[in-house]
Formats: C-alpha cells, sequence, structure tokens
C-alpha cells in the first residue's frame, strides 16, 4: 500500500513526477499547493491547522495517495503514514529550466500569461533554496529527509518511476 510523500525546491519536478506515479500507481494525488494558501491577493498561507485538517481528510478519504509539494511544516504532519519519501534535489539551475518550461498550472493561475508574470518572481525565489532557512528552504528539506525511517529516495536529475 503506497503512502508516498514527495518535496523539493520549486521548479524540481514535484508535479509532474507526482502525476506520473499517481497514474502508474493507481494513487489518489494531494498538490499542497492546492490547499496552503488563502485566495488573496497577494496570497497568504492559511493556518497550518486548517492545512492539517485537509491533509487529515484526503487521508482518511484515499487508502493509497501521493502527497507533494515544498512544505516541510505540512509534509511533516502526515510523514508517519507514509511509506515512501522522495527528495528532489536536481540543483538550481535545473528547477530554473522546469519553470521556465513549466505548462500552465490553473488550479493557480487564470491563464498562462498571469503565470509568466510570476516566473521572474519564482526564479528569485529557487535561487534563494540553499541559503534560506525557511520550512520550503534545502535546510528544512534536508532534515526532512534525514529523519524519516522508511523507504526514502532523493534524486539529483528530472526522473520518471
Amino acid at each position: 500500500m503506497k503512502k508516498i510523500i514527495m518535496f523539493g525546491n520549486s521548479g524540481s519536478g514535484k508535479s509532474t513526477l507526482a502525476k506520473h506515479c499517481a497514474d502508474k500507481y493507481h494513487l489518489a494525488h494531494l498538490d499542497l499547493d492546492t490547499i496552503a494558501w488563502k485566495d488573496t491577493n497577494p496570497p497568504t498561507r492559511k493556518p497550518t491547522l486548517e492545512c492539517q485538517k485537509a491533509i487529515e481528510q484526503f487521508c482518511k478519504d484515499n487508502e493509497t495517495w501521493i502527497i507533494e509539494g515544498c512544505y516541510s511544516d505540512l509534509l511533516q504532519l502526515v510523514s508517519k503514514q507514509a511509506t515512501q519519501m522522495i527528495f528532489l534535489n536536481p540543483g538550481i539551475e535545473t528547477c530554473i529550466e522546469n519553470c521556465k518550461n513549466r505548462p500552465w498550472e490553473p488550479h493557480k493561475y487564470a491563464s498562462i500569461e498571469e503565470q509568466n508574470k510570476n516566473l521572474n518572481m519564482l526564479i528569485g525565489w529557487v535561487k534563494g533554496y540553499y541559503s534560506r532557512t525557511d520550512d520550503f528552504s534545502f535546510a528544512s528539506h534536508d532534515l526532512l529527509f534525514k529523519g524519516f525511517k522508511g523507504n526514502k529516495e532523493q534524486f539529483s536529475t528530472n526522473q520518471k518511476l
């Protein structure tokens, strides 16, 4: 029974690989971006408790799943239930290229043009991955990865499982 958590920098390939895994293994898929943000301008994070309830409901509703995102705090909430952990760490340049080539994400943006308006901001965010110390940083992801006792893998290139 697969229960996978997947994380990494923005542009590391999480959504692409998670969709592939969900299709291949018939897993329910939760992109944490869909539950982590209030619909405000600019977007603001929802309280952790609200996100936790949504994650718990998702896990209750689905026997097998994959949960992906860059939120160490939210992934930590479900890590004890996970049977597998995947840390995508392909490096800054790969993440930037993936961001430049990402398809439109309609669950995040009303149009591809709106998405592309945020590209420079996103690239700046990606570049800070190894120097930041927040829940979205390499330091936080590395700590989550090292603390996981189950089956885990770290990929340094774009992957297909």
